[in-house]
């Protein structure tokens, strides 16, 4: 399987790689902001995308949608640090698979993409 890891920290890109490294994924790619994410997806067409929400240039839920017109059968979790309930509300009208609250463990981010991926 094929995950896409969409944030404009390197330090969270690089956790969620080592939480998931050697686990399902075989190939794994990075984009840095929602603009790169959305062009990423449709180069590397993964089964999977986690998405942080506040990055530069274009956010996650703009990008979220911006990806699902295209392929509406996209698998995306989104990953962040923004703890309100409208935020996951949100994601989840524009069509995100899950959401998952930062900071993430190993636990967290394996339990978030199994269910995502049993659906």
């Amino acid at each position: 399987m094929k995950l896409l890891i969409v944030d404009d920290s390197l330090i969270m890109r690089r956790a969620i790689e080592r939480c998931v490294a050697g686990d399902k994924f075989t190939e794994i790619r990075v984009a840095v902001n929602g603009r790169e994410a959305v062009e990423e997806f449709e180069r590397f067409k993964p089964d999977v995308v986690t998405m942080d929400i506040t990055m530069p240039e274009m956010d996650g839920l703009d990008a979220v949608a911006r990806i699902l017109r295209k392929n509406p059968g996209a698998v995306i979790l989104i990953v962040s640090a923004l703890a309100d309930k409208s935020t996951a509300v949100e994601a989840i009208k524009r069509g995100a698979a899950g959401f998952l609250l930062k900071p993430i463990s190993i636990e967290s981010i394996t339990e978030a993409l199994d269910d995502i991926l049993s659906d």
